[in-house]
C-alpha cells in the first residue's frame, strides 16, 4: 500500500505538466513599472518571468547596469519582451548575450528612434535640477493624454505604479533615455508600435507591427490585440519571417 501511494504521488496532473512544459519569456516593465503592466497579456505556451528593477549604482551606465540584469535571465537564448524603457534595456541585454527574439512593445531601437526634443535635455538637462517626486506628480498629471489611458482603472493602476516608483531610480532612467546613442540593432529584433504613441511618436519608428489606435499603454487596453501580435512572432522562425505584416487593430 505505501508504494502504491508514494507512485500515485510522485504522478504529476495534466495542468502541472503543462506548467513544467512551458517555455520562459522574459517580460521587462516600463521605467519604474513592474509585472503589473503585462497582466492582460496572454502568453499561450510560455511562462512569463518577469525581470526586477534593481538599485542603480552611482554613476553607472546603461550597458553595465543591463549586464547586472542578465543573471536573472536562465535561460539559453532567451526571448524578450521590453516595453518602452524596458525595451531600450532589452535591446542593451541583447547586445550581451543571445538572445533568440527580442520583441519590442511602445519603445525604441536605436537613438535615431528618439524624439528630437528628447534629445535636447542632453545639453538642457534641467530634469537633473527637478526634485524626481515633482517629476513623478506632473507625470500624474499628464498620464491620461501622454498614455492614451482610457479607462479608471487605467488610471489607478498608473497611479499606484508612479505611487511605487524609486525616486532616484525615476531621474537615473531618464537620463539613460535622453543620453542613449544606441546604433546597433541586432536580426531578431521585432517592434509594435502604435499609431497614436505621444511618448515615442509613431513617425519617428519603424516599427514591424503596428496598431491603429495604440497608445503608450496599448499593452493594457489593446491588451487582446498585442498578445495575438507576440504569438505571432514567437511563432515566427527566423529564417522565414514575412515582416510586411503590419497589423491594425480597430
Amino acid at each position: 500500500m505505501d508504494t502504491i501511494n508514494i507512485k500515485e504521488k510522485s504522478q504529476s496532473t495534466p495542468s502541472e505538466k503543462l506548467e513544467n512544459a512551458l517555455k520562459n519569456i522574459y517580460c521587462v516593465s516600463g521605467l519604474g513599472a513592474d509585472e503589473r503592466v503585462f497582466q492582460k497579456l496572454k502568453f499561450q505556451g510560455y511562462q512569463p518571468i518577469h525581470i526586477r528593477w534593481i538599485e542603480p549604482q552611482k554613476g553607472e551606465n546603461i550597458a553595465d547596469y543591463a549586464q547586472r540584469l542578465t543573471s536573472q535571465i536562465k535561460t539559453e537564448k532567451p526571448i524578450l519582451i521590453g516595453l518602452s524603457f524596458g525595451g531600450i534595456i532589452a535591446m542593451e541585454i541583447a547586445k550581451q548575450i543571445d538572445t533568440e527574439k527580442v520583441i519590442l512593445i511602445s519603445s525604441t531601437k536605436n537613438w535615431h528612434e528618439i524624439p528630437f526634443y528628447f534629445k535636447i535635455f542632453r545639453w538642457l538637462p534641467i530634469y537633473l535640477l527637478l526634485p524626481a517626486r515633482l517629476i513623478l506628480w506632473f507625470g500624474q498629471l499628464l498620464a491620461s493624454w501622454f498614455f492614451s489611458l482610457e479607462t479608471m482603472a487605467e488610471r489607478k493602476l498608473f497611479k499606484a505604479i508612479l505611487f511605487d516608483t524609486n525616486a532616484r531610480f525615476l531621474k537615473w532612467a531618464i537620463h539613460q533615455v535622453v543620453t542613449w546613442k544606441n546604433e546597433l540593432i541586432p536580426q531578431n529584433v521585432y517592434h509594435i508600435h502604435g499609431e497614436s504613441d505621444r511618448i515615442f511618436p509613431f513617425q519617428f519608428v519603424r516599427e514591424d507591427f503596428s496598431v491603429e489606435n495604440g497608445g503608450h499603454f496599448m499593452i493594457m487596453n489593446r491588451a487582446e490585440f498585442v498578445s495575438n501580435l507576440i504569438q505571432k512572432i514567437v511563432n515566427l522562425k527566423l529564417e522565414s519571417a514575412d515582416l510586411t505584416l503590419n497589423s491594425d487593430c480597430k
